[in-house]
């Protein structure tokens, strides 16, 4: 089975020579194999195609994707996006009383998924109705639940920024307006809304948001709860909270999970179920597998069961860091003191080293973006002194802006090393006729690094670079970034929530802690291992390492090896 895929976003057919139309062999045979239509965008005949690849390697834009697949998997294709869109093959069903996760790199269906198992998407089978009776029996049951409404769902959407525009009204006033189950008042406690609760929707952090999303969809009395990346914008402490509050109000209904932090989906999936193919082509979900060894499978690249490789092997890295030696300081503060909205942050002495990376760690509403913009110059500090002779850039927490246009207008111009270095790692440069608005949350974040690592700067300043960035893309952000800093001997401050995408890119840390949205300190810069061990002793976890792949996973509170690990004051390293 062949299959041709247009991306639809970046043919820009009035700017090529129209080079897959020209070269293609069965065309220039007088076959129609491609025909343009009424904006001279190619239509490509899968029948016709000879899979020669012309046209995809001749697309300066990088537009076309052609790909053989097993004959087999044409009777478990769910839903294709009209004609040579993306198609998604298989459909992962949820069972009752267990929680399943789906993991894959971005732009493979997951979405989709969520939306045909909400209802909110028909699946059209790829416009073949005859192959409904070859889906396995759990999905057409599934289906036929989901089409004739005899289940209820309630979905937490990926991208929690579009709550402002939906709803006009206060926290509190929007979660008594949803409340069907009785328990706004203990989501406002357990997810410390109360700071937030009289606030207008608008006024609120990207945090916020998102536990305002997790709480209004967790009221809805459903069969069938779904959570499309809920740890975007929460801190550990709070993602270790939702993790609760979904095993305590969906363990006994159908319960799906979408989420690249490794260490929460090991610690709230049941199973799980891969997703691999092209991104923006196809997506195939494999079969379920027990959670850890689905998210090793991952790791690995590879499908033993399906003998499918589908991707590099993911290595960790083990070893703890060395103690933070001091150099030559390229930023010095003492003594910041900013008072902002009834919140004060205190800050105390330190400074960051030439071709230094420093991780910010600690609760939401503690003081760390209100210190990036002090560092930023957007805020002037009440108190302290600040070295502003350093040029800095500048990624915020929130990734919309006021009037984007194209992704080239928006990032503007960049020195010429930027092109190498930056935007075509991060897989920009096929993309830059796009409107910004739309692309997903994964493409603005990568787009917002791309406009700040693009410019010759002396410190970056990068608030929660990781969010709505799959495994795979971190580990390439994490790249960047070093590599950035270390070529323009430059330094970095990095605020993020995952715990190993700051240890794999820090080389020392700052830990903020207090009460959040009332008061925060800020301690540092300290070694790796003072800070990591200070932050997660504040929150009450301890990390451990997987036996076969290294990774991080999250000790069970009162086992064995969390104790051990506190007796010996080895809250990561242990």
């Amino acid at each position: 089975m062949r299959i041709a895929v247009l991306i639809k976003d970046r043919c820009q057919p009035k700017k090529c020579s129209l080079e897959c139309y020209k070269y293609c062999p069965p065309v220039r045979m007088g076959e129609e194999a491609i025909v343009l239509d009424e904006k001279s965008k190619p239509i490509i005949s899968e029948k016709l195609c000879v899979g020669c690849g012309i046209c995809v390697h001749k697309c300066p834009y990088k537009a076309i994707a052609i790909v053989n697949l097993p004959e087999e998997l044409e009777k478990e294709c769910i839903h294709r996006y009209g004609k040579n869109g993306f198609k998604l093959f298989r459909l992962p069903i949820p069972e009752k009383g267990r929680i399943m996760g789906i993991i894959g790199a971005n732009g493979l269906g997951k979405t989709t998924i969520l939306r045909i198992s909400s209802g909110e998407l028909k699946p059209n089978l790829c416009l073949q109705e005859s192959i409904w009776e070859d889906l396995p029996i759990s999905a057409q049951n599934y289906l036929e639940m989901i089409s004739e409404k005899e289940v209820k769902a309630a979905l937490k959407p990926q991208y929690v920024t579009k709550i402002r525009e939906l709803y006009d009204s206060t926290a509190v006033g929007l979660l008594e307006k949803v409340d069907e189950r009785g328990i706004s008042d203990k989501l406002i406690s357990m997810l410390s809304l109360q700071e937030c609760a009289e606030r207008s929707v608008n006024e609120l952090s990207g945090g916020e948001l998102q536990r305002l999303a997790i709480a209004s969809t967790l009221e809805k009395e459903a069969d069938v709860y779904l959570f499309d990346e809920f740890s975007a914008f929460l801190d550990v402490y709070q993602r270790l909270e939702v993790a609760k509050l979904i095993n305590e109000f969906c363990r006994d209904r159908y319960c799906v999970i979408v989420e690249h932090d490794l260490a929460l989906l090991d610690l709230t999936a049941d199973y799980v179920h891969i997703l691999y193919g092209v991104g923006g082509g196809f997506g195939i979900v494999s079969g379920a597998k027990s959670t850890r060894a689905g998210i090793n499978s991952y790791l690995s690249g590879f499908l033993k069961e399906e003998n499918v490789r589908f991707g590099g092997e993911f290595r960790f890295i083990t070893h703890p860091p060395k103690r933070r030696v001091e150099t030559r300081a390229h930023l010095v503060f003492s003594g910041l003191r900013k008072k902002l909205d009834g919140f004060e942050l205190n800050v105390g002495k330190g400074e960051i080293n030439k071709g230094e990376i420093v991780g910010i760690l600690g609760p939401n509403g503690t003081g760390k973006s209100t210190f990036i913009r002090v560092l930023a110059g957007e805020l002037e500090p009440d108190e302290g002194e600040l070295d502003r002779t350093v040029s800095v850039g500048h990624k915020p927490q929130e990734l919309d802006v006021v009037d984007p246009s194209t992704l080239e207008n928006f990032i503007g111009d960049i020195e010429s090393w930027g092109i190498k270095e930056v935007i075509e790692p991060l897989g920009l440069d096929t993309m830059m006729e796009r409107e910004f608005e739309s692309l997903s949350g994964g493409e603005r974040q990568r787009a917002w690094l791309a406009k700040t690592l693009g410019q010759e700067r002396d410190v970056y300043l990068l608030d929660e670079p990781s969010a709505y960035l799959d495994v795979s893309q971190r580990s390439a952000i994490a790249k960047i970034i070093k590599r950035v800093v270390e070529s323009r001997g430059a330094s970095a401050f990095v605020v993020d929530h995952d715990a190993y995408f700051i240890d794999m890119i820090s080389e020392s840390l700052m830990v903020f802690n207090g009460t959040p949205g009332i008061n925060g300190v800020g301690r540092g810069p300290m070694s790796m291992r003072e800070g990591m061990n200070s932050f997660l002793r504040e929150i009450n976890v301890t990390f451990r390492r997987d036996h076969n792949t290294k990774r991080p996973r999250i000790n069970k509170l009162g086992s064995k090896l969390d104790r051990e690990q506190r007796q010996r004051g080895e809250y990561y390293y242990g």
